[in-house]
């Protein structure tokens, strides 16, 4: 079989030229990404689990809207708008028949709330990952619940996830909150408005802090503690089953069939993990997009650290077979990244990389803390904002804050690390994507540097894996590792003269405690 790449408007398209006549009938399967900057969307075929277009909506990052401070909300209507246009989009630039898509596979930015009414219509601006409003209910509902059961039955502190935040909208928003109808996340409401149902999973009631592990059903103690009714639950479905089918409405307004089904739908962290074939103990996934994640694969329920690190039902996880996603955040890496690409007036990444490569290791003592995003839950929940330190006029330009921005960024993940390795976590080898900040050789030289750990590079993405996994819904017997392992593209691995960077990480950690001890 040959094939040709070209770009065709937004999307690159993948033309295949087989020898077979016959064979240019190809049925395909469509993965969305919702992300809190953007769609990524990708169509794959069906048997071999090509890409043959890949694109985003759109093309600028999506707003984020900030009433005040701490807070973090987007509207549902333009995720649903971003979907219609970008599926839209992708069948039309590449002439494929709409009636030729098999299934579909959703991933979604994790923990956000959507509340709706009997109509479905949105009350409210969706309350999303990064808003930090809801901490102090979630401490509140930690100890009054008791830290036993949370960390045994939830695996997690309530913190600001959706339980909290829903907590939050009853609380300070008792008239809106009368009218909701049900509760969903940001994936549940982009599936209810392509197929007029609403469900979740229990993968997505885990991130929420709404599952109990041990009794496999909805955690009754923190329900009864918020004082929320059942009934605003959504149904229940598994991640790789049938979700539902495309309705006229939906059909009208995407181009696709009415009748294609979803087939799978999973948060967008524990579905990137998927897409690198991160699915069994001791395998690690790592991104770095918005916000920065660790996600590691574990088979027990036993946990040491439920406020700092997070622990949810993997994709695959079974009541008799479980599998268990802890993930650490770091709430300020490309947010970081794109704000100082903002504000040094720099046209792109590439040449922020190129400038920061100019520089040598330890940016002449420049330090960034990358912070700026909202409350982190690896300190507890406290908001220390991003800091600057150690910048002298005189000395250092546009190139060193490149470079002790990716070195920030990079140290941030070393630490978050550290904390999981406490945690029983001890990876042969990092994966992760070619779509975020792991692109920078700078950047995961660090990493790997200072961990001692290889990373490997796949071309992958979100949207490809949630395409993918909607193929193995679909038929089972797929090895879904062969499909992976056709995407890799490098290994990083440590430098041997490693001491500059660990003394450049040992100068940020030792100020770091600083200001961390300045909010004791």
């Amino acid at each position: 079989m040959q094939q040709k790449l070209y770009i065709r408007g937004k999307f690159k398209r993948i033309i295949y030229c087989p020898y077979s006549p016959l064979s240019i009938l190809f049925m395909y399967y469509l993965g969305l990404d919702l992300g809190s900057s953007s769609l990524k969307i990708a169509l794959v075929e069906q048997h071999s689990g090509k890409v043959v277009a890949q694109g985003k909506e759109p093309e600028e990052e999506m707003e984020i809207l900030s009433p005040k401070a701490g807070w973090a909300e987007q509207r549902p209507e333009d995720w649903w708008s971003l979907c219609c246009r970008g599926i839209r989009r992708i069948l039309e630039e590449n002439t494929v028949d709409p009636a030729h898509v098999k299934g579909i596979g959703m991933a979604y930015q994790m923990h956000g709330l959507v509340v709706v009414d009997k109509e479905g219509r949105p009350l409210r601006e969706a309350i999303i990952w990064c808003d930090s409003r809801a901490v102090e209910l979630g401490e509140e509902a930690y100890k009054a619940i008791g830290e036993a059961y949370c960390d045994t039955h939830c695996l997690n502190a309530p913190g600001n996830f959706t339980a909290s935040k829903l907590a939050w909208v009853k609380e300070n928003e008792p008239e809106l909150y009368a009218k909701i109808h049900k509760f969903m996340l940001p994936g549940d409401y982009v599936a209810f408005r392509m197929t007029g149902e609403i469900s979740t999973t229990i993968s997505g009631l885990s991130e929420g802090i709404f599952w109990d592990f041990p009794t496999h059903k909805i955690a009754d103690p923190l329900v009864k503690h918020i004082g929320i009714d059942e009934s605003l639950f959504p149904s229940l479905v598994e991640n790789f089953t049938p979700q539902g089918v495309i309705n006229q409405a939906a059909a009208e307004a995407t181009g696709l069939a009415v009748g294609t089904p979803i087939l799978y739908r999973a948060g967008d962290q524990p579905n990137n993990a998927l897409s690198l074939n991160v699915l069994e103990p001791g395998e690690v996934a790592a991104t770095a997009g918005t916000s920065g994640v660790i996600y590691a694969v574990t088979d027990q329920l036993k946990i040491k650290d439920a406020k700092r690190i997070n622990h949810f039902a993997h994709v695959n996880h079974q009541k008799e077979n479980q599998r268990i996603g802890k993930l650490l955040c770091i709430n300020g890496a490309g947010i970081q990244y794109n704000w100082m690409r903002e504000n040094l007036a720099v046209n792109n990444y590439a040449e922020m990389n190129a400038l920061a490569d100019t520089v040598a290791v330890g940016s002449e003592s420049l330090r960034v803390f990358p912070f700026g995003n909202g409350s982190e839950r690896i300190f507890n929940n406290q908001d220390i904002g991003t800091r600057i330190s150690g910048l002298q006029l005189n000395r250092h330009n546009k190139a060193h804050l490149c470079r002790a921005t990716l070195e920030g960024i990079a140290h941030a993940f070393v630490y978050g690390f550290s904390l999981m390795q406490k945690d029983h976590v001890h990876p042969r080898v990092i994966r992760t994507g070619n779509d975020n900040m792991f692109q920078s050789d700078l950047f995961s030289t660090t990493i790997a540097t200072l961990l001692g750990i290889n990373i490997e590079l796949y071309e992958t993405t979100g949207a490809i894996g949630a395409a993918r996994a909607a193929i193995l819904a679909h038929d089972k017997s797929i090895d879904f590792s062969t499909l992976v392992g056709k995407d890799y593209l490098k290994t990083i691995s440590p430098e041997t003269e490693n001491q500059p960077y660990i003394d450049a990480y040992n100068n940020w950690e030792k100020e770091l405690k600083t200001i961390l001890n300045e909010y004791k």
